[in-house]
């Protein structure tokens, strides 16, 4: 297996990719966030990407995710874990632990969700967002370098770029979410549709403002610096165990073969533009 990594707040680079190569991957929905990064991590073949670009450049809600995704899967990768911060919701996740979620709840807007359209159609399963065996992996690693991690509980995808008000962040708690972020989607689902794994690993930086404390940038990215050192570790042991057990095929939730029963448009009605992008993303399907 190849795996996708992309970096979220606080992650800008791999200091243990090993024979790192640039690679400026354009696709048909335009340029990445950066250069990707190819190399190899204990032994697996690994790409890396920030997400918000080498100086956090963009936003949340203007990054390309459509173009992120299929970069990575023009390189071959997968696999997708996302490295991210996070708000918690509940005490028994506080700032520096990992939330590795198995749902997720989308409340963004406007952003660019899906690879389908223009005269071609399709309908991905989305019921379980997360690959749960690479959630596992993650646990697994998370284990073994002693970092504090709770599996499970839903992701709640805001669309940013301010914090939430307390009445929003109670609100949330009160219909159970467990962590807030701003990338998740539409991530998950634009890499379902490519049929690529998809995982979050989530450091906590903070309580969001359900707790007397507002939320700061200043906070923030004080626990975010602590959070580097340890999400550089988890990648390293992650890496490691999929390099002696890769994702089993096939997978609970199906991924590999997403659209096998996704896409509702005959196949002889494809616009010729949308099927030369759709083969940018699932290319088996011409083989």
């Amino acid at each position: 297996m190849k795996l996708g990594i992309i970096g979220g707040s606080g992650l800008y680079g791999l200091s243990q990719l090993q024979g790192a190569h640039r690679h400026a991957q354009e696709t048909p929905w335009g340029w990445p966030s950066d250069v990707l990064l190819e190399g190899e991590i204990e032994g697996l073949p690994v790409v890396f990407l920030p997400r918000h670009g080498p100086r956090h450049a963009i936003a949340p809600h203007e990054i390309n995710y459509r173009a992120n995704v299929a970069a990575l899967k023009a390189m071959g990768c997968t696999a997708v874990v996302s490295i991210a911060a996070c708000g918690s919701f509940t005490d028994d996740l506080p700032p520096g632990a990992l939330a590795v979620p198995h749902q997720i709840v989308d409340r963004t807007q406007g952003r660019a969700g899906s690879f389908f359209g223009d005269g071609l159609v399709a309908h991905v399963s989305l019921a379980d967002p997360i690959a749960t065996e690479l959630a596992d992996a993650i646990m697994a690693a998370a284990t073994g370098i002693g970092a504090p991690a709770k599996a499970g509980g839903t992701y709640l995808a805001v669309q940013g770029l301010r914090f939430a008000t307390r009445a929003e962040s109670r609100l949330a708690k009160a219909e159970g979410m467990d962590i807030v972020g701003m990338t998740a989607m539409p991530e998950a689902a634009l890499c379902r549709e490519a049929e690529m794994a998809y995982a979050v690993a989530a450091f906590v930086t903070d309580f969001d403002s359900w707790k007397d404390e507002a939320v700061t940038s200043a906070a923030v990215l004080e626990v975010m610096a602590a959070n580097r050192t340890r999400s550089q570790m988890l990648v390293a042991a992650l890496c490691a165990r999929l390099a002696k057990t890769p994702l089993p095929i096939p997978s609970r939730e199906g991924w590999e073969q997403a659209l096998d029963h996704a896409i509702v448009t005959p196949r002889a009605a494809w616009p010729t533009q949308a099927a030369a992008h759709l083969r940018a993303i699932a290319p088996r399907l011409f083989a």
